[in-house]
């Protein structure tokens, strides 16, 4: 594919063309030992908290759920549609295959329910550079973030034989497709925190991000601001 230079996108805002935003939901959660995205942070369940970050950038969004939850709903995230992995027991590949299967857009935010903290300026940023590449992925140093990138629906096919091959580590999907990576400092200039990748796995996890929460960190002020932006 051939890849546009950044210049020339900086104009490209979300509305301008359509964007599906895929919440990944469907992992076991087997370090916490119960249904994460249930979870409380402040007063809102983890995965309304994601819903509602990703409702003021994205036409549609897509829950993806495992078949043992195939009967959940999610009555905070009315916005948002549930859908059942495809690939059950194949990890977050697996979902992030099936909301681009399902996603009515070309262009895909694929986060996790478990981060509380994503930066929608940093998003928007990463939607803004992504016309001209099949993935836009923050990579910090040698760590790359495959729960928090932009897919296109050109990643269907070689996702699927990554799949069939058996390889389900989501990182390593960007090798195999035309990738811009956002690096660590572009992401300072919007996260200086660098929370928008905080996810929660123990109970440790969730209890720093509910006094995160509670402390009001830059990024839940720059939320309220687009919030109010968003009603108005």
């Amino acid at each position: 594919m051939n890849q546009t230079s950044e210049r020339g996108l900086i104009g490209i805002l979300p509305g301008e063309f359509a964007m599906t935003s895929i919440v990944l939901a469907g992992g076991r959660s087997s370090r916490l030992g119960r249904e994460k995205s249930r979870e409380l942070v402040g007063r809102e369940s983890l995965i309304a908290i994601v819903v509602s970050r990703l409702s003021s950038l994205s036409d549609e969004i897509l829950i993806v759920v495992s078949q043992s939850q195939s009967n959940s709903s999610f009555p905070s995230c009315a916005k948002a549609k549930t859908v059942v992995d495809l690939y059950p027991g194949k990890g977050a590949l697996g979902g992030i295959y099936t909301g681009l299967a399902y996603s009515s857009s070309f262009h895909n935010l694929a986060v996790a329910c478990d981060m509380p903290f994503l930066n929608i300026s940093l998003l928007r940023y990463m939607v803004r550079v992504s016309p001209g590449f099949d993935v836009v992925m923050p990579r910090m140093g040698d760590h790359r973030e495959p729960l928090h990138a932009v897919y296109t629906r050109d990643c269907l096919l070689p996702m699927e034989r990554q799949l069939r091959k058996g390889n389900l580590r989501a990182a390593d999907f960007p090798d195999s497709v035309s990738t811009r990576y956002v690096e660590r400092k572009e992401i300072g200039r919007f996260d200086p925190e660098f929370l928008s990748f905080f996810n929660i796995n123990t109970q440790v996890d969730l209890e720093r991000a509910r006094t995160l929460a509670s402390q009001g960190t830059p990024q839940e002020t720059m939320l309220e601001a687009s919030r109010m932006e968003a009603a108005t």
